[in-house]
């Protein structure tokens, strides 16, 4: 069975806004989120599908990211990444179909960086599993390689291969 690809994105940097889920990037965050797109594209990551939380920060964050990736196509808004739960995103990420290979999903902490540390099988890169554990940083990437499908995806069931924060 060919491998898919995970790649958890934490929101680049937002400002205060006049509530939660209409929080925009503040310059650097823009900056940090365009950096995302080239990142992804060099490291062999350009996702076929996105997830993307409804909240400014997050949609901002995609649309900068992904402009020169994937022009034209739009990210999938799934309410389940703002609910900001482990279970919801794992929910979320389990409705992916079979041909989807590369998966993107942009959402918040505490989930995103909660998610990574549940699938992390510990097989990966100790460097990355570093990174992460010293906290799940706004703008983070996290790649996570799977050898079965998006739909049977759990605890301890994918291979953390890179971490960054693009554009520091």
């Amino acid at each position: 069975m060919p491998q898919h690809r995970l790649v958890l994105v934490r929101h680049a940097e937002a400002a205060n806004g006049p509530d939660d889920v209409n929080r925009p990037l503040t310059d650097r965050g823009a900056q940090h989120a365009a950096a995302i797109g080239a990142w992804l594209d060099k490291a062999g990551s350009v996702p076929d599908r996105v997830l993307v939380s409804p909240a400014r920060r997050a949609r901002q964050t995609w649309e900068l990211a992904g402009a020169r990736l994937l022009p034209g196509r739009q990210p999938m808004v799934d309410e389940r990444i703002y609910d900001n739960t482990v279970e919801a995103l794992l929910e979320a990420i389990r409705e992916t179909p079979e041909d989807v290979r590369t998966l993107a999903v942009v959402g918040h902490n505490p989930s995103v960086g909660a998610l990574a540390g549940v699938l992390d099988d510990g097989q990966g890169s100790p460097a990355a599993r570093g990174e992460i554990g010293a906290g799940f940083r706004t703008g983070g990437v996290a790649v996570f390689v799977l050898e079965t499908p998006f739909t049977a995806i759990g605890p301890d069931s994918a291979t953390l291969s890179d971490f960054a924060v693009p554009g520091d």
